[in-house]
């Protein structure tokens, strides 16, 4: 008998980089990250996306991709953003986060690092 993984709390989690780095080195944060997250958060409560079962939006630290940046990474599928301005987002939003497809043209490539 396979024993059954309980569902997920968040049916999607969207993790914003809002990390700020000193000297001018390359980070998020220069990229109005913190207003996109602000973006994407209001947007999600908007079309009743958020709450348990849902999706969770969240800041987070360094997600080491700073040359990529402003980044957002969506889980479970593991799928990673770059984006432009609140069209992108919303994009993101309405076809990713609501229904399940992946926004090829706003994947940020496997090679982009720190």
């Amino acid at each position: 008998m396979s024993e059954q993984q309980p569902p997920s709390y968040f049916k999607r989690h969207i993790f914003f980089c809002t990390n700020h780095r000193a000297q001018g080195e390359a980070c998020c944060a220069n990229h109005q990250a913190q207003q996109a997250f602000d973006h994407c958060k209001q947007k999600v409560r908007e079309l009743g996306l958020a709450g348990p079962g849902q999706v969770r939006v969240n800041k987070a630290g360094c997600l080491d991709r700073c040359a990529g940046g402003p980044v957002a990474v969506v889980y479970p599928e593991a799928v990673w953003y770059t984006f432009v301005d609140h069209a992108d987002l919303d994009e993101i939003v309405e076809r990713h986060l609501k229904s399940g497809e992946v926004v090829e043209r706003l994947r940020l490539p496997e090679s982009v690092g720190r």
